[in-house]
């Protein structure tokens, strides 16, 4: 074979390139290359640098040595996990702390529901349950009466007090007593004010006393829970209403 011909052969080879390592395969370590040498021996180094270092610190711990981690630890699938402590705890007694928790919310669910008759007795009952203006509805047999109708006849009071949806006397009434109450603009914008904020108020103690019973309710159920009978989810646990369940039927002795 002629130097020419080894020459062109040699120019046609390929050149040799090393295989790149997948990325999910590095924590296997390092892949076997040729020119990696200074790599792997870096790694066998440092691995067993802290090989020396745990073995040393074997070797220097006091075999007599107590410390609470070893009982409060245990292997699982070759991990050392924390024991959970376990409460010390009956069912009775969890029973027990749950009615009175109930008893509790349904003491302050009373006394809310309170506050809110208090309030709607002051107010007269107006606009309490927060629905919006009311509607007063007169019944007539004929078109032409509707026409014809004037709300402040049929009241029998004067034009200027028909919007008022408390009192509002008649006119006999006007005609025998005077108008009592406040009649400055200002005293009466400032007393609309208050009777707004009281208004507030008890839309504020009307959410809270529901929300107690929604409470009362999630405990309840809590409760009921701790019994051992079979039992099924009807129903999620919202943030209007508890869980639902359905309990197997047992015959009470």
């Amino acid at each position: 074979m002629s130097a020419a011909f080894r020459k062109a052969a040699k120019a046609r080879q390929r050149p040799h390139r090393e295989r790149a390592q997948p990325a999910a395969r590095t924590k296997l370590g390092l892949l076997e290359k040729k020119k990696d040498y200074r790599l792997r021996a870096h790694d066998y180094h440092k691995k067993q640098n802290a090989l020396r270092a745990l073995q040393k610190k074997a070797l220097d711990k006091n075999p007599d040595e107590f410390y609470y981690k070893m009982i409060r630890s245990e292997v699982k699938d070759g991990v050392h996990v924390i024991k959970q402590p376990k409460d010390e705890i009956t069912p009775e007694q969890v029973k027990l702390m749950r009615t009175q928790d109930i008893k509790y919310v349904e003491m302050k669910r009373v006394a809310e529901a309170k506050k809110i008759e208090r309030l709607k007795a002051e107010l007269h009952l107006l606009d309490a349950a927060g629905s919006g203006a009311g509607r007063h509805l007169f019944f007539v047999d004929s078109e032409r009466e509707v026409q014809e109708f004037d709300i402040a006849a049929h009241l029998d009071t004067v034009p200027e007090l028909v919007d008022r949806v408390y009192n509002r006397p008649t006119i006999a009434t006007l005609q025998r007593e005077t108008v009592k109450g406040p009649t400055d603009p200002v005293h009466l914008k400032k007393l609309a004010q208050q009777r707004k904020n009281q208004y507030d108020l008890l839309r504020q103690r009307i959410e809270r006393e529901k929300a107690m019973f929604v409470i009362s309710q999630k405990i309840q159920t809590r409760k009921d829970l701790l019994d051992k009978t079979h039992k099924v989810k009807v129903k999620k646990e919202t943030t209007t209403g508890p869980a639902i369940y359905k309990f197997k039927f047992q015959r009470k002795r």
